[in-house]
């Protein structure tokens, strides 16, 4: 290839001047857009070098806006996304046929003109002047010089037409920035970033997507007949697309491969047999973003995407951060484990189907690291409804999604259960837990949330206290858990959640210390539950939901979010709380998900909604020592409620976290941990509290009538009642069950405390 030209712009601007008395600026601006002479303009030599020297001549090329690819954990490609297919190619990396093709057609000159090239001036003009026919003279640099602005110009309709507008000041701009580029970068240089930037139709840019287009190949290995194809292109890729015009296309390609054995970069024979040859497409179809993702995998890239988005560490302002994935070009790769990720499918497909009303979603999360291992749900991600995909994420809350999380049920009791343990409640506790009961008033961080006549039950008639934790736990009674959370208060509840990531519910809201809240009936997303359970799995250490493991763009790794992994509780509370929730996998309600051949811990969930009779949501959450997960199960809409329904081609006369999320936790978990070691957790002792006997006086009175347990809550005193031969010292006994609770139960007696929470009295049953 010819070596770089010298020359200053003040030397081609001389030159210019000389032709025919008038400028040759004008002259060539003249022939670019087909007008007879530079007169009917009234333009002068004096007023058009005016014109050109009043441009700045600071140009610079912007970075082209590519693809990114987003990768999994194991290397494999989820998905392309991007505003422009495009990957930008180093010259050795093009084949010198479609280097040399595209030079030969759209500028055969290149490696001998400067920016101007003056023989097609003057054959342009002369054309144009003689037969009003259209003539351009603008050389490949000025042509990349275009094609910057219209890089520039984006998605913006203004912009673009601006870019492309036939007007002599546009033309002088390009003319003067053309000239500058041409003495900083070399010929081939000049060449490579046009054929990067060039497009070439059917949504590619640059010759490394067009090459994949149209031949299902890369640049470097083009042949003589497909360099040609694409170098005809560029001219009107929509008049010659060769897949709705491919005798347009051909008879093209062949005009190009003719100029170029007229040329004699290519004998006759090469051409011959060049022209011969059919066209032979392969062509692959645009794939852009999430929605080409395979395996399930279009929600967790969706998720992605948004992270990339809305963190602050990808840019401060939100149009940094478009800014960012505008440009493209980055290698994205995330935390998403293909084989958990296909478990997770085919668990939530399996049990769930996309035709069902009702809709299932999945997130994994490996404990002690943030790391979201998978995300599925029961409906393909997509846009086309009639095959019943959706592009809303059930697995997130609307800050990265569609979605705005659903009432999570008695899953939210093991927060309040681990709130109290971390407060010094033991999981002996004993509560008198009646089948029905008004909320009572309790306290907050902010004061009190004041009693309203509302009222909560436990599912079935039958189950009437007085309960331990444990069977409280086992089989989620509701009145237990809202005594519970009457005597340790709000306030460390709502600190709990807040530790655990559930500070802010899906919709955004801050969480609501109401006295339901350990009935769950905020909204949260699967996400957020995988993530909170996976603190208990890690005994305590709780880490921020990640999906990304790092960012690439050229050369350059960038900040990517944090897990931020911290102790949030006692090894002892976590440990306690596993416990608790292994016998719910094991003698509770969900023992339809616990696996057999390794340790598991879970909650069921169950939620109504307001106005309806019935399910309106269900949940499993639970865990190994190794992996976190949490099931949603509902009406997307949240207007039907699960009763008498078919899902997955199962009849369900009532759907419950146990028989609905919980199997597809099971299926999931188990498939994701085949294979893979055992771990156990550290379980616990938790001793069964026995009912006192009566003593002879009728007085409810143990070994000297103190109990340990007794603790002081907003005023209120809770008796502590000590049962002879319990080990662990005793247990603390609730309003109506032998002792008094600041008067709110129907036993008389009186109860006295002091400051360490220790309290004496006697009482008269009921």
């Amino acid at each position: 290839m010819a070596p770089k030209r010298s020359g200053s712009p003040v030397d081609k601007a001389k030159l210019a001047v000389n032709f025919a008395g008038v400028s040759v600026l004008a002259g060539l601006l003249t022939a670019g857009l087909a007008l007879p002479a530079v007169g009917a303009l009234g333009l002068t030599a004096k007023n058009t070098a005016k014109s050109f020297e009043d441009i700045p001549d600071d140009f610079k090329a912007p970075p082209l806006s590519q693809a990114s690819y987003i990768y999994d954990a194991k290397g494999g490609l989820i998905a392309k996304i991007y505003d422009r297919d495009r990957t930008i190619l180093k010259l050795d990396d093009i084949a010198p046929v479609m280097r040399q093709a595209q030079v030969d057609i759209e500028d055969a000159r290149f490696y001998q003109h400067g920016a101007i090239d003056l023989k097609g001036v003057l054959r342009a003009a002369t054309k144009n002047a003689e037969s009003g026919d259209v003539q351009g003279a603008s050389t490949l640099t000025q042509q990349y010089v275009k094609n910057v602005f219209i890089e520039e110009a984006g998605d913006d309709k203004d912009k673009f037409l601006e870019a492309t507008r036939q007007t002599m000041g546009r033309k002088i701009q390009e003319l003067k920035y053309a000239i500058k580029l041409e003495e900083q970068l070399t010929k081939d240089q000049i060449l490579t970033n046009y054929l990067n930037i060039t497009f070439f139709g059917n949504q590619a840019y640059g010759i490394e997507a067009a090459a994949n287009r149209y031949f299902s190949t890369h640049a470097k290995d083009l042949t003589l007949p497909q360099a040609a194809m694409l170098a005809g292109l560029v001219q009107n890729p929509t008049a010659y697309d060769p897949t709705l015009h491919p005798q347009a296309a051909k008879n093209r390609r062949d005009t190009v491969i003719r100029r170029m054995a007229d040329l004699k970069h290519i004998t006759q024979a090469e051409a011959d047999k060049a022209i011969a040859t059919p066209l032979t497409l392969k062509y692959s179809a645009p794939q852009n973003g999430c929605i080409t993702a395979q395996k399930g995998m279009g929600f967790f890239c969706d998720y992605v995407r948004n992270v990339l988005r809305t963190d602050p560490v990808f840019g401060k302002t939100k149009a940094d951060r478009t800014k960012l994935l505008s440009r493209g070009g980055l290698r994205i790769y995330t935390t998403l484990d293909p084989a958990t990720q296909a478990a997770a499918n085919a668990g939530v497909t399996s049990r769930v189907y996309a035709s069902d009303r009702d809709v299932a979603a999945i997130t994994m999360v490996k404990p002690g690291t943030g790391k979201i291992l998978a995300m599925a749900q029961s409906r393909p991600y997509g846009l086309d409804t009639k095959k019943h995909q959706t592009q809303v994420n059930f697995s997130v809350g609307n800050d990265l999604g569609s979605g705005n999380g659903q009432p999570v049920g008695s899953t939210f009791k093991p927060i309040l259960a681990a709130a109290a343990i971390e407060g010094g409640t033991p999981p002996t506790q004993v509560f008198s837990s009646p089948n029905k009961m008004d909320y009572p008033t309790m306290s907050t961080c902010d004061g009190q949330w004041v009693a309203n006549g509302d009222h909560t039950q436990n599912e079935s008639v039958s189950e009437v206290g007085p309960y331990s934790m444990q069977e409280a736990m086992n089989k989620s009674i509701n009145t237990y858990f809202v005594q519970l959370e009457q005597q340790i208060g709000l306030c460390p509840v709502t600190k709990m959640a807040e530790k655990l990531g559930l500070g802010v519910q899906a919709t955004g809201a801050k969480i609501d210390p109401v006295a339901s809240l350990t009935l769950g009936v905020l909204n949260y997303s699967p996400v957020q539950m995988a993530s909170a359970y996976a603190t208990f799995a890690a005994r305590g250490t709780h880490c921020k939901p990640i999906a990304i493991t790092s960012v690439v763009s050229g050369s350059k790794r960038l900040a990517v979010p944090k897990a931020d992994c911290q102790q949030v509780m006692s090894e002892k509370t976590a440990d306690t709380i596993n416990t608790l929730l292994y016998g719910v996998t094991q003698d509770g309600t969900g023992t339809t998900a616990g696996l057999t051949d390794r340790d598991s811990a879970g909650k069921t969930g169950t939620t109504d909604a307001a106005g309806h009779t019935g399910p309106m949501n269900a949940w499993f959450s639970g865990y190994t020592p190794d992996l976190a997960a949490s099931v949603w199960l509902g009406d997307p809409n949240q207007q039907k409620t699960m009763l008498n329904v078919t899902i997955g081609g199962r009849y369900y006369s009532q759907v419950f976290g146990a028989d609905g999320p919980g199997p597809i936790w099971k299926a999931a978990v188990s498939g994701a941990l085949a294979g893979t070691p055992a771990s156990s957790f550290n379980k616990i002792y938790i001793p069964k509290p026995q009912p006192p006997k009566p003593a002879d006086d009728g007085k409810g009175k143990g070994d000297d009538g103190k109990g340990d347990d007794g603790n002081t809550h907003g005023g209120n005193t809770t008796m502590g009642q000590t049962i002879a031969g319990l080990p662990g010292g005793g247990i603390s006994l609730p309003p109506g069950f032998g002792g008094n609770h600041g008067g709110r139960n129907n036993t008389t007696g009186n109860t006295t405390g002091d400051a360490t929470g220790n309290a004496t009295g006697n009482t008269t049953g009921p």
